[in-house]
């Protein structure tokens, strides 16, 4: 959606890599936010990614207009099953499917072979990979989170953030691989973490959506590190953040 950083530089050099092609998409979709205040202030700033994007020697740059992605209505309205109603989608209405919704659409108009998407928002590659594999031959491509020198995950929110408020983030990571750490001591993880939830937000004064273990195979509740990962959801001044470790 624009305001390219680190994150998806190293998507676009996978692609470069691998691909014969690369085509990057830039388009701030509406349907997949809850919140309109959200949309109006999602950092955009297209002549700075146009100029990241030549610097990287992308062989295609797709800006479409609302109107280009949305000319047509769906004939059936995507829904998300039970029990993907977890994590973000238990907390933003609606978002996914308008996510899923774009990427239906943006797949339709460029038929890749591949799509790369990155792991930071886990819950969104997750559900992609599921509903266009099922439906494209394209291949949804997982690529590994990538972060400052103090550890904090590359996102366009990010740019919301004053020097105080990077500093709570960072402390937060710091806080998260202890946390993660001392999981495999406890016999009731529900409950070590929901402790772990009132400390951080007492300590930082932020607001938490949630913090939980959860399976990378099919996103239920663990009780075990084994292939699982601590996913979490937090505001700072406004700002929402998402993270897993």
């Amino acid at each position: 959606m624009g305001s390219i950083h680190k994150g998806h530089e190293y998507l676009i050099k996978r692609s470069k890599q691998e691909c014969v092609k690369t085509i990057v998409s830039i388009f701030i979709n509406p349907t997949q936010f809850n919140n309109l205040n959200d949309f109006k202030k999602y950092p955009k700033n297209i002549n700075k990614d146009l100029n990241i994007l030549k610097k990287l020697n992308v062989d295609i740059v797709f800006i479409p207009k609302y109107q280009d992605i949305y000319k047509s209505k769906r004939k059936e309205r995507i829904k998300l099953y039970k029990k993907d109603l977890v994590l973000c989608a238990k907390h933003r209405k609606g978002h996914f499917e308008g996510v899923l919704d774009v990427m239906d659409r943006l797949t339709k108009i460029i038929y890749p072979n591949k799509i790369y998407m990155g792991e930071k928002d886990f819950q969104q590659y997750f559900l992609v990979k599921r509903f266009i594999e099922k439906k494209y031959s394209s291949k949804i491509v997982r690529c590994k989170t990538i972060r400052d020198n103090k550890k904090i995950a590359f996102s366009s929110r990010n740019l919301h953030l004053k020097k105080d408020s990077l500093i709570i983030a960072a402390n937060i990571v710091k806080e998260l691989k202890i946390i993660k750490k001392n999981i495999k001591k406890q016999n009731n993880v529900s409950k070590y973490l929901k402790t772990k939830v009132k400390k951080i937000i007492k300590n930082h004064k932020i607001k938490i959506d949630y913090l939980e273990l959860r399976n990378l195979n099919n996103l239920k509740k663990s009780n075990k590190l084994i292939n699982s990962r601590l996913f979490i959801a937090y505001y700072i001044n406004k700002v929402r953040l998402i993270d897993n470790l």
